[in-house]
């Protein structure tokens, strides 16, 4: 069960839901307790609900290519992987509802959409721009929104949520080079993913612009609202994403997983920098 609920991606959101703490401004010891309820239901619940979904409906595909995972292997038989999913969802819901208004529907919308991404009809993972647009929103905006709500118990400061709607749209981008290590497969079952809609080469240059131009943005901003220090903290990170793209952008099948350690780990860095910006200006 553990494995069918694969910690190893709890983190993007629980990173992005720390995010929304620190930007909220408001102190760790005065809410710590549902600071902790909300990285559980950022994490091992919501995330973890997708994961479950995600395998149930994939189970037929897993059979040929990956039998060992626990579903086609039958270690978790019957139609417990979908009871498994159906539970989590439950279960994060009710956590939710404890949280607030805010955090209860952040909640129901990233359930709507990890549903919504594996499970027919509408299945988005099919077509990457909606599939990745999903899985963007539910890793990155969702969390920090939810993490700055539930410290302030409220709806956050509009440009919490300006920024979180910007590094939302980025991921969009990290998403895409995620589908690179796939190409050929999805070719053959009919699934639209970038690479396999624009070519490997235009969805390379696409991932790029999309994960630098919400950045740009943010720099921007933070030099607007007075944070100058921050915005250029944020400026140096990209110019080395910059960098970095370009040996992507030489062989991007080749170098993906090698530029989401390194670029992507410079983008979520960005975020943190933004997020302490926002903290200091009393958002």
């Amino acid at each position: 069960m553990l494995e069918l609920l694969k910690p190893i991606t709890w983190f993007a959101p629980m990173w992005a839901f720390g995010c929304g703490v620190v930007s909220s401004g408001v102190p760790i010891s005065e809410r710590w307790l549902v600071m902790v309820a909300g990285i559980v239901l950022a994490g091992p619940m919501v995330t973890a609900t997708s994961q479950a979904a995600n395998d149930w409906y994939d189970r037929h595909v897993d059979a040929i290519n990956e039998p060992n995972r626990p579903i086609p292997s039958g270690r978790i038989p019957g139609r417990w992987g979908l009871y498994i999913a159906l539970i989590w969802t439950a279960l994060s819901l009710v956590l939710a509802s404890f949280l607030g208004i805010w955090v209860f529907w952040a909640a129901v919308v990233g359930l709507i959409l990890a549903w919504a991404y594996s499970a027919p009809p509408f299945r988005l993972k099919k077509n990457g721009w909606w599939g990745n647009s999903a899985v963007a929103a539910c890793y990155e905006g969702l969390p920090w929104f939810t993490g700055a709500a539930v410290m302030v118990g409220g709806l956050p400061d509009w440009r919490i949520i300006t920024l979180a709607a910007l590094y939302s749209l980025g991921a969009h981008g990290i998403m895409t080079l995620n589908d690179f290590k796939a190409v050929e497969g999805d070719l053959k079952m009919g699934i639209r993913s970038l690479p396999a809609q624009l070519g490997v080469a235009r969805a390379a240059r696409f991932a790029c612009f999309v994960m630098a131009f919400p950045q740009v943005i943010v720099i921007a901003l933070l030099f607007s609202w007075g944070k100058p220090i921050y915005a250029a903290a944020v400026c140096v990170s990209l110019l080395v994403q910059f960098a970095l793209m370009a040996r992507l952008l030489r062989e991007p099948k080749e170098q993906a997983a090698w530029y989401n350690a390194t670029g992507t780990t410079l983008y979520v860095l960005g975020m943190l920098i933004s997020a302490f910006a926002l903290r200091t200006i009393g958002a």
